[in-house]
């Protein structure tokens, strides 16, 4: 099996994907050539392969000495596609019961408005030797801005203004915008976010990159699965491109469906799941077009969402992430008196069981209810499969929304309520 393997034989004939061959050879000609109308906001695609030595060296030796002057949390400040991959992948490799720890704990700020959250932060990290890492284009976002202003504030008070620089990081435009002035008057360390990649592709630029760094993930075996992903994006057999062959399967099933329910098998892929959610819904949902993406966690869900599922309104199908071999597992064994009458599963791991839950609900899904199910088959959950999974969804993407019409790189609609807000609040004002 591939690394990664898409398998629709539970949603589509394989003769429904064939069709659209020559329809994505030409998208996939484009966007390589430079093609596109947008081709300014392709810079995302050769990144994984052209990583600027430089930034990296910058990256680490900062993370080296914070870790040195025993640094023991990092606020990462930034929302949408400025937090969520790095998100994801802290959740990834350290979930919530933490199987090892962290070099530096990271906790993600500015990314709501709710100031209960933003005093628990402020509390959590009030008595901790912390530094900051804010990450905006522009350094007008409103979330970040006012997060980024009363942690800097805590930090200033607890080691004085002369020496707060020494532990922020500002994650900006190379020459322009507000963080950047800001980072320039106060002689805070920059990190480059480039020109030609958007926040939502961002995850493999020194926004996504810095805190892993500064976490301890190995970013090297990430950025390999990412340039992997992106050679095996070069075969254009719609059989053989696992990334393609999805993006033509949710293609070809919103025809007749309007949601795409992205399911896991793993807790820790959870946060992943947010980031595809921002990926395709920001990059899709536009011009009264886009599947609505959402998200959920089996076997947990099925005890809540399986029943509409399986006996609901037919409005959906499923794409389902299964690993097919874990980092740890435990061997089931029987008892002497099998009071709980579990001793079938003798000789049997946890895996085993939940894999036997994933081929239970896929039966009863797609034969039974009738729901079309992708599945993303991966061969085992590591920072090199993370860095394969950024990137296939990243280039699926691409496809996805060019064979939809619309323009994958802009977000028109998410100006419209920052507009409102502004105007309420300058009538409060008055």
């Amino acid at each position: 099996m591939k690394y990664v393997n898409v398998d629709i034989s539970h949603a589509l004939d394989l003769s429904e994907i064939n069709k659209y061959q020559e329809q994505v050879a030409k998208i996939h000609s484009d966007i390589i050539g430079q093609k596109v109308s947008e081709k300014e906001w392709l810079g995302w695609i050769n990144l994984p392969n052209s990583i600027n030595n430089l930034e990296m060296k910058k990256m680490n030796d900062i993370a080296s000495v914070w870790k040195k002057q025993k640094v023991s949390t990092l606020v990462v400040i930034g929302i949408g596609g400025s937090y969520l991959g790095s998100k994801a992948a802290y959740d990834y490799v350290f979930d919530k019961y933490k199987m090892t720890d962290p070099d530096i704990e990271l906790i993600f700020a500015g990314n709501s408005l709710s100031s209960e959250q933003l005093v628990a932060q402020l509390k959590y990290v009030e008595n901790k030797k912390f530094a900051i890492n804010v990450i905006s284009k522009s350094g007008t976002t409103i979330e970040p801005s006012i997060a980024f202003r009363e942690f800097r504030k805590l930090l200033e008070f607890q080691v004085g203004a002369q020496y707060a620089k020494d532990y922020i990081v500002a994650t900006t435009d190379s020459q322009k915008g507000v963080l950047y002035e800001l980072a320039k008057a106060k002689n805070y360390e920059t990190l480059i976010i480039p020109d030609n990649v958007g926040g939502r592709f961002s995850v493999l630029t020194p926004v996504g990159l810095f805190p892993l760094i500064c976490a301890g993930i190995n970013v090297e075996k990430l950025l390999s699965g990412a340039a992997d992903a992106n050679n095996d994006c070069n075969n254009l057999n719609l059989n053989e491109n696992q990334a393609y062959k999805y993006a033509v399967a949710r293609h070809a099933l919103s025809k007749k469906y309007d949601i795409e329910l992205m399911c896991s098998y793993e807790p820790k892929l959870s946060f992943f799941i947010e980031w595809w959610k921002q990926l395709f819904a920001e990059s899709e949902g536009k011009d009264n077009k886009g599947l609505w993406v959402t998200g959920s966690t089996f076997s947990t869900d099925l005890h809540s969402i399986g029943q509409i599922i399986q006996d609901g309104k037919k409005i959906l199908f499923e794409t389902i992430l299964v690993s097919k071999e874990p980092l740890y597992d435990i061997l089931l064994s029987k008892e002497k008196n099998d009071i709980d009458k579990l001793n079938y599963l003798d000789g049997k791991t946890v895996h085993k069981v939940n894999l036997s839950a994933f081929k239970g609900t896929l039966e009863a899904h797609s034969k039974t209810a009738l729901v079309p199910n992708i599945v993303i088959e991966i061969a085992k959950l590591d920072e090199y499969a993370l860095g394969y999974l950024f990137q296939f969804f990243m280039r699926a993407l691409a496809i996805s929304a060019y064979l939809l019409g619309v323009n994958p790189f802009d977000q028109p609609g998410v100006e419209i309520y920052k507009s409102n807000m502004f105007k309420i609040l300058n009538k409060e004002d008055k």
